[in-house]
């Protein structure tokens, strides 16, 4: 495998297109409110990015020092376990990635608020810093968060709350409070992604001490939380479409239930850890298309009715 090769299947491409879901939701809300920008858009999506790819290496870096991926993992191989990559290299990678998230916060935050703005600019540069922090503290360290059944919360908020109302705020300098609804809409549907993979891994999790909720509450239980999840997720995005109706193309993103919710009773039925790894990437698409649905129901669409 060539050098960019090993970099890339390190970046998990598979998992990009649901950490820019909450970005296309933020940018929706803020087009709605006719208060749309393309270059915060764009830069908005490449720091999202930025942010998952800074994610993955830490990930992959902080799991295979920790010995946590193994032979016993049931997952994809990563490029630390597998000798690709060695930690220092491994390591400068994820140096350089903050680097360029830095970057793109700086400019993100600029575009939106300039040098008039100086409490907001101070505040999204906390909130970008946290983010890096978030992205790293995941499985790195005595104290990774990841280890001790908080993932679910940060992916929560950083992927729901913080990356669709911190979107929407760039744009309008404001939050209705229906655009809450949305937020946690994507917030609990990208946790059940985290889930469906604490579900695949949790005995080899159990094993290494990676103590996350599905170790905690057991396969059983993990499964009827995962239901909550999705129902909590779907209803919440039916609820804001309800009460924000202004056309019929508003209606397009609860098409995505559809798969979603056929892909649910499939996942409920599975009872061997293994069979749950392909039902990732099925509900990360699915999660991306409700998102793309939205942008277009509530921009595109709804400008021509």
């Amino acid at each position: 495998m060539s050098k960019f090769s090993t970099w890339v299947n390190a970046a998990r491409l598979r998992t990009l297109p649901l950490s820019i879901s909450g970005i296309l939701v933020g940018a929706a809300l803020a087009n709605f409110q006719g208060a749309g920008n393309t270059t915060i858009f764009i830069l908005a999506l490449c720091t999202a990015i930025g942010f998952q790819i800074t994610s993955n290496f830490a990930n992959d870096y902080g799991d295979g020092v920790k010995g946590t991926d193994n032979e016993d993992r049931i997952g994809p191989k990563r490029v630390l376990q597998s000798g690709l990559l060695t930690r220092k290299v491994l390591k400068r990678g994820i140096i350089v990635s903050i680097i360029i998230n830095v970057i793109l916060v700086v400019a993100v935050v600029y575009l939106a608020f300039g040098p008039g703005n100086l409490g907001y600019v101070f505040l999204f540069m906390a909130l970008g810093a946290f983010s890096i922090w978030a992205a790293i503290k995941y499985t790195v360290g005595a104290s990774a968060y990841g280890y001790r059944g908080l993932g679910d919360l940060f992916v929560f908020i950083f992927f729901g709350l913080l990356a669709v109302l911190g979107t929407l705020f760039l744009f309008t300098k404001n939050i209705p409070w229906t655009s809450v609804l949305p937020a946690i809409s994507i917030g609990a549907l990208s946790t059940g992604v985290l889930n469906l993979n604490n579900l695949r891994d949790h005995e080899s999790d159990r094993v290494s001490n990676k103590n996350t909720l599905v170790v905690k509450m057991g396969y059983k239980n993990g499964l009827m939380y995962h239901t909550a999840l999705i129902v909590i997720g779907l209803l919440s995005m039916l609820a804001f479409v309800v009460l924000e109706f202004k056309c019929y193309s508003q209606l397009l993103p609860l098409l995505a239930g559809i798969p979603i919710l056929i892909q649910l009773k499939r996942v409920c039925g599975i009872r061997i850890p293994s069979e749950l790894d392909p039902e990732l990437k099925k509900l990360a698409i699915s999660i991306f298309l409700l998102a793309l649905l939205f942008y277009l129901g509530n921009d595109i669409f709804c400008k021509f009715e």
